[in-house]
């Protein structure tokens, strides 16, 4: 019986693992938003457009510093 009692215990008294990566908890607002817009584009499926707005505004940051 102490045997199922101390198995029942050690099962219970596990500290629940937390998620890492991706889905953990942000406390910062711009990697808060960050993660929002790729689960966004995630969910889009082939519009992709996210991924159009970030090599557009890679160009035009090129092209201004090139032409300075």
């Amino acid at each position: 019986m102490k045997a199922i009692i101390s198995f029942i215990k050690n099962i219970i008294s596990k500290e629940i693992v937390k998620p890492v990566g991706r889905w953990r908890i942000e406390n910062c607002n711009i990697q808060l938003n960050k993660k929002i817009d790729l689960s966004n584009e995630d969910h889009c499926g082939p519009c992709g457009q996210y991924a159009l707005d970030k090599i557009s505004k890679k160009d035009i940051k090129e092209r201004k510093d090139g032409s300075e």
